[in-house]
């Protein structure tokens, strides 16, 4: 058994998710958590709302509320659509905790102390109208180095290149497009160049391994080139107080190094509400053990070379040497699992201009199974995707429901009709034989590929399993075995089918829990076969210490009872009755109608 950390990106709580956000982070992180638990590892799946910065401020401003009533608005939204889409995280809790903001200060203190911060004066841009800080991507310009003309202050996503506000030609407010004043101010800055030789080593260890994408290895070497010190703090009233700066109340740490700390933070969280407030070292000081990030690539930057390099300066593995603090020496990531982008169709999806799915809206009309099912074999792993409506008919009628839930169906109707139970198989035939081993081996070839992030194989293997033993219930036609002689060889074929069926439940039970539930008692079987998540309200731990919560929902959940990644004999006896169809077939009309709601 291995200690595995799943570490999924922190929604921003500037409002609902779309599916486009959960295509990155949400589902492929929730199937490879919920495999590892089945295959015996022990698995702490931790996130939460990222709640600070700019953006929230003028949102919240446009919305007439307070910062804080605005985020726990938007937290308990967020909460409830993971939720309900089935994402088991062990803790989902938010950056605004007392918690959170004590372990991100312990970390600056370390890093400061070990001399990883510097301090020198930077050109901040301000709103020439209210004289606030313009957060580095509410800032368009021209990107100096590759020409694109809708670079953001901290990164061209035409290049990849990082950049600062003061790099952009032409620079302008994303707010009210006008030229932002440059104002310098005093900020700490990690002092990423004397970390870039510990980065590197880490790099070649990693891709020595051979498991990362291509795609995010590429990146993170092409930024590591032009790596340089990056400013940690912010000219803003609303964030994490900085250690030191207690009289100057608008110096604030910058979202983005906050954020990244919440994999620690929330991890040490569940562990002080878990009763064992130590429990957490063992995902973050053992050796050991593994640690997977899950996001889009629009984060890679800050995953892949930010937080490894606040790791590095807080365990003291840069170029100035240094100890660990009270947290002990913190493991680095094993792997950066980064997604592309789920567009709609050939556009970007986007909040503002309305071209957009929620969650929430695709959950309600749809349920969570036919979008998980979706984005695991048509999603963004690789490459860039694109969600349309006629592929998401077309998927769910042809492969959820004529081919995976018409073996459910299929098989049983028979065994309701002809036994009312399970019924005791006699001796093998070589197609019977012949149809378990596939479902066997299924489990092999479906657990490599889920082991190593490859989703759209591993659900196409399942599929094709499933297929297999379509073709056997085709081939022996118990439908037909109508004599009384032939009733112990229907029972054996029965029996077999309702253990095929029962294994590739299983083999399908990460990408799709919820269906997963409802065949194990089509079968017989009794409470959930996948345990799901749950919202509970919880007292804040630190209520001195953070942004003033008193409680607030966390998603949480028992995972102990989670079946084994192998073929479990069915119960011979367990009443079957005839089914309900295990999903719904979409009419063609969907289509046009899901079109015209778009405008």
């Amino acid at each position: 058994m291995t200690n595995v950390l799943s570490a999924v990106a922190w929604p921003y709580a500037n409002g609902p998710r779309h599916i486009g956000h959960v295509a990155g982070f949400g589902v492929p992180s929730d199937v490879f958590s919920r495999y590892m638990r089945m295959a015996g590892h022990d698995v702490l799946m931790v996130s939460g709302s990222d709640e600070h910065g700019t953006p929230i401020l003028v949102l919240a401003d446009a919305a007439g509320q307070p910062a804080l009533d605005f985020v726990n608005l938007n937290h308990e939204i967020i909460a409830h659509e993971l939720a309900d889409l089935g994402c088991s995280y062990d803790l989902y809790t938010r950056t605004t905790t007392g918690n959170h903001y004590l372990v991100v200060q312990e970390l600056f203190r370390r890093c400061l102390a070990n001399g990883y911060f510097v301090e020198h004066g930077q050109a901040v841009a301000l709103d020439p109208v209210t004289g606030r800080t313009l957060p580095d991507r509410y800032i368009e310009g021209t990107c100096p180095i590759c020409g694109y003309a809708e670079a953001r202050g901290d990164q061209c996503d035409n290049c990849g290149n990082q950049l600062d506000p003061t790099d952009l030609i032409n620079p302008r407010s994303k707010i009210d497009g006008k030229t932002p004043d440059f104002v310098e101010t005093q900020h700490w800055f990690l002092d990423l160049p004397a970390l870039a030789a510990g980065l590197e080593e880490w790099l070649d260890e990693r891709e020595a391994s051979g498991t990362w994408r291509p795609n995010v290895i590429r990146f993170t070497r092409n930024i590591l080139k032009e790596i340089r010190t990056r400013s940690m703090t912010r000219d803003i009233d609303w964030g994490i107080p900085v250690p030191g700066w207690e009289n100057q109340p608008t110096k604030r740490f910058y979202v983005w190094f906050d954020a990244v700390i919440g994999y620690l933070s929330a991890a040490i969280e569940w562990a002080r509400r878990s009763g064992d407030p130590e429990a957490w070292r063992r995902w973050w000081n053992d050796p050991s053990a593994l640690s997977y990030y899950f996001m889009g690539k629009d984060n890679i930057v800050f995953h892949a070379q930010i937080w490894p390099a606040e790791l590095l300066a807080y365990n003291g593995e840069g170029s100035r040497g240094g100890e660990p603090g009270e947290f002990g020496r913190l493991n680095l990531p094993t792997e950066v699992v980064s997604s592309e982008f789920l567009t709609m169709g050939d556009q970007q999806f986007s909040s503002s201009r309305g071209h957009v799915l929620y969650v929430r809206d695709v959950l309600e009309r749809y349920g969570p199974d036919p979008l998980r099912y979706f984005i695991c074999a048509a999603g963004p792993e690789s490459s860039d995707a694109a969600f349309t409506w006629a592929e998401f008919v077309q998927r769910n009628n042809s492969e959820l429901v004529a081919g995976w839930g018409n073996l459910v169906n299929r098989t049983a109707t028979m065994i309701a009709k002809n036994f009312g139970e399970i019924p005791p198989r006699a001796d093998l035939e070589p197609v019977d034989e012949a149809v378990l081993a596939a479902c066997r081996t299924g489990f092999d070839t479906v657990g490599d590929l889920l082991a190593h992030h490859k989703l759209r194989a591993a659900i196409a293997e399942a599929m094709r399993v499933v297929g297999e033993v379509n073709k056997y219930l085709t081939a022996t036609e118990p439908y037909k075995m109508k004599d009384p002689a032939q009733r112990e060889r229907l029972a054996t074929v029965l029996h077999v089918a309702a253990q095929c069926v029962s294994d590739c439940n299983t083999i399908l039970a990460p990408f799709l829990p919820h269906s997963a539930n409802k065949v194990h008692r089509v079968l017989g079987g009794e409470g959930e076969l996948m345990p799901m998540p749950r919202i509970e309200q919880v007292d804040e731990l630190d209520p001195g210490a953070g942004a003033g919560l008193q409680s607030y929902p966390v998603i949480t959940g028992d995972y102990t009872g989670t079946p084994r990644w192998a073929s479990c004999p069915i119960t011979v006896g367990a009443p079957v009755a005839k089914p309900t169809p295990v999903f719904t077939k979409l009419d063609p009309a969907v289509i046009e109608e899901e079109l015209g709601r778009l405008g």
